[in-house]
């Protein structure tokens, strides 16, 4: 994701520029940064930071290694757009609220980037002009083909969870007053120890309900999906609408295999959007 994100600022988003770029693994990143030019490599975020030319702060890290620089672009006054989770642990999430509250102006946007997708702005904008009445249920599935080496069963809600809990909180216009977790046996493809797939419902202030399916090694491709069920009808989206081949008596259909494929578009205008309020930041202290 760091590296795309580089790739992004760099070509895709007007305005902005990679001014430095960090990571313990040097050798990675001099490759993700080859062909900038200008720009310095840095082993860890901090010295980074303090790089000539850096005026905002895009954080693409492991959630355990957010808290110590989004601390530390704080104290630089410096904006920050932070890849999801914030911080693993609430303890860590109420440090850092309270580090920018003390600073009296937002400057850290966290990156749930189904806000800026154009299939979810279109559900957005129907819920939200009562066509079809109270949204009564939110049907969601997010499945993945497979997850990473380090990945636990917390961070099933904690990293991919964390997305619907965003989105239903937005696409409703409620807050979540209760949270159950299911789990059926394991899938046989899931990593010893991981409890995959689970199936989380929530209720809402106003009595919605939303059940989300997690399948993080579903071995086939990756699927967001999300139906809101409303008193006078229900829209889904999510419906692959890729190409379709049909050839030698047969047909098929290609399924995106990660995130990076599925929401470019939706990568691509959260970072123009953030780059613009970092300019607004620099002006309106």
């Amino acid at each position: 994701m760091g590296a795309d994100h580089i790739r992004r600022i760099d070509r895709v988003v007007n305005g902005a520029r990679v001014a430095a770029v960090a990571d313990p693994d040097t050798e990675r990143v001099k490759d993700a940064a080859a062909g900038i030019d200008g720009v310095s490599v840095h082993a860890d975020a901090t010295s980074a930071l303090d790089a000539p030319g850096v005026q905002a702060v895009l954080i693409a890290s492991p959630g355990p290694a957010h808290e110590e620089a989004l601390l530390a672009a704080f104290a630089r006054g410096l904006p920050v757009l932070c890849e999801k989770p914030m911080v693993p642990e609430s303890a860590g999430a109420l440090r850092v609220v309270e580090a920018e509250a003390r600073l009296g102006r937002r400057l850290a946007q966290i990156g749930f980037m189904r806000r800026y997708d154009a299939e979810y702005q279109r559900l957005k904008s129907l819920l939200d002009s009562g066509r079809l009445g109270r949204p009564l249920m939110l049907h969601c599935t997010h499945r993945n083909v497979s997850s990473p080496a380090h990945f636990t069963t917390a961070m099933l809600v904690n990293s991919s969870v964390s997305h619907e809990i965003d989105a239903a909180r937005w696409l409703l216009g409620q807050e979540l007053t209760a949270v159950t977790v299911l789990r059926p046996r394991p899938t046989s493809h899931a990593p010893e120890g991981l409890l995959d797939p689970q199936l989380v419902l929530f209720e809402t202030t106003e009595g919605a309900l939303v059940d989300v399916e997690i399948f993080v090694n579903s071995g086939f491709g990756y699927q967001v999906r999300c139906e809101a069920v409303c008193e006078g009808g229900s829209a889904r989206i999510g419906d692959e609408h890729t190409m379709v081949v049909t050839t030698d008596g047969g047909a098929y259909e290609d399924v995106a295999q990660d995130y990076l494929v599925r929401f470019a578009d939706a990568y691509d205008r959260e970072v123009a959007r953030r780059s613009l309020s970092f300019e607004s930041a620099e002006v309106s202290p």
